[in-house]
């Protein structure tokens, strides 16, 4: 599987955009565990950094990334460009982490 250049500009610098493909999107929706909430909730007693947040935001943000590359080859594209994230809690302690995109096909030149 060849992997799919990214950016969040409008253009890749030193490639021709042929194609605009259109937007493709990976959706991942997560929530936090009793287990997770509890040792978060230890860390945010001596404040800082609370690493299991971080990780359990690391890996929904990985996941949607790769979700939009997958849906982007199955348009047929080998580039994304102007890639964002959004992020939604649609419940308490369940977040939807969104990763989207406009596939494009490029070549160098």
């Amino acid at each position: 599987m060849h992997d799919i250049l990214t950016t969040t500009a409008n253009s890749l610098h030193g490639f021709h955009i042929n194609q605009e493909l259109g937007v493709v999107r990976g959706i991942i929706v997560r929530s936090r565990s009793i287990v997770g909430s509890i040792g978060a909730g230890i860390q945010t007693l001596f404040g800082g950094n609370i690493s299991i947040y971080t990780k359990l935001c690391e890996q929904a943000r990985a996941e949607a990334f790769d979700l939009m590359k997958q849906h982007a080859r199955e348009l047929g594209a080998n580039a994304i460009i102007a890639m964002r994230y959004d992020a939604t809690e649609i419940a308490p302690g369940v977040t939807e982490v969104l990763c989207y995109g406009t596939a494009v096909l490029v070549q160098q030149g």
